[in-house]
């Protein structure tokens, strides 16, 4: 990996890091629901004209029907959950959750296209589900005064099955469909899928102007400007190395939000943080690595956008 392509995967990282902190900022004025409709709206604006220059047109309406289904299982019932999970769990926890993406997507990859795992991946999985079991077991609470914590971890689970259930129907439906045609699209169809939902649960009052900002940041950095970073790490590391972002995004999602909103780390949330990230990494094939094969040039064709926050 060159120095210019470590970099991208960082600054990506923070990106999406920073989104779990935007969430927690927006959330408790525009409300779950408007948020998100608000969210996919504005990456769908900031990416379609990139996408029509680059003469994704035909592949955008030919794919429309599956790109709506795509968008949303890769946007929009993804984001509406963590937006409700942003309401009672802190940033670094939604984030540490969201980790569990690729154990979902393994999972689910075996059972829909007989994807099965070998013996390093699927005790990756059972590992990986231990450790989702910890803090959940230690977070979630459906007692009627803090159910609220106990909804919101299931939301953050609901979240990341959808991304898993969006690789698998990415991989099968919209192979070869060009990535940047995927990302306009399924922004466009979990915009048009929203809208009524977001009109209908508007807040009654205007939302503040920290509100709007964290919403704008929501929609053009950390979909529209993180896509284009996530396909061009796909482009040019492969998607194997660019799902390495995973295990970077807590981090920094823990960061913002102890530096910004003075939110607790505790000792059990990094010690499941770390047991997921160990089950991730063998689920995912990241570590143990495989041996060299001859170099190739990675395929700029879609891969699910299943990191996307």
């Amino acid at each position: 990996m060159k120095t210019s392509d470590l970099l991208d995967l960082l600054l990506l990282a923070a990106i999406w890091g920073a989104s779990f902190l935007f969430m927690r900022v927006g959330a408790p004025e525009f409300g779950p629901v408007t948020l998100s409709a608000v969210r996919v709206a504005g990456a769908a604006a900031f990416l379609l004209p990139i996408a029509w220059w680059h003469g994704h047109a035909g592949p955008l309406w030919r794919h429309r029907g599956r790109l709506l289904v795509a968008g949303m299982l890769t946007s929009g019932l993804p984001f509406l959950c963590f937006s409700f999970a942003a309401l009672s769990i802190s940033a670094g926890l939604s984030s540490i959750f969201n980790a569990t993406t690729p154990l979902f997507g393994a999972l689910i990859a075996w059972g829909w296209l007989g994807d099965r795992p070998g013996r390093w991946k699927g005790t990756g999985l059972v590992i990986g589900f231990a450790g989702v079991l910890w803090l959940a077991w230690d977070k979630a609470s459906f007692k009627p005064e803090a159910a609220s914590t106990g909804w919101a971890v299931v939301a953050c689970l609901a979240a990341t099955l959808c991304y898993g259930v969006a690789a698998s129907y990415t991989k099968r439906y919209l192979s070869g469909v060009p990535s940047l045609a995927v990302a306009a699209g399924t922004q466009l169809g979990a915009a048009s899928m929203l809208a009524l939902p977001g009109w209908w649960w508007r807040p009654e009052s205007l939302p503040s102007p920290t509100a709007w900002a964290a919403t704008l940041a929501l929609a053009l950095l950390c979909t529209g400007v993180a896509y284009i970073l996530y396909f061009r790490l796909i482009t040019r590391i492969g998607p194997a190395n660019a799902i390495a972002v995973t295990f970077l995004i807590p981090a920094f999602a823990v960061l913002w939000g102890w530096w910004w909103l003075g939110e607790r780390i505790t000792g059990a949330m990094l010690a499941g943080a770390g047991v997921i990230f160990v089950g991730t990494a063998l689920a995912t094939g990241v570590w143990p690595r495989a041996p060299s094969r001859p170099a190739h040039t990675a395929s700029s064709r879609v891969s699910s956008p299943s990191q996307g926050r």
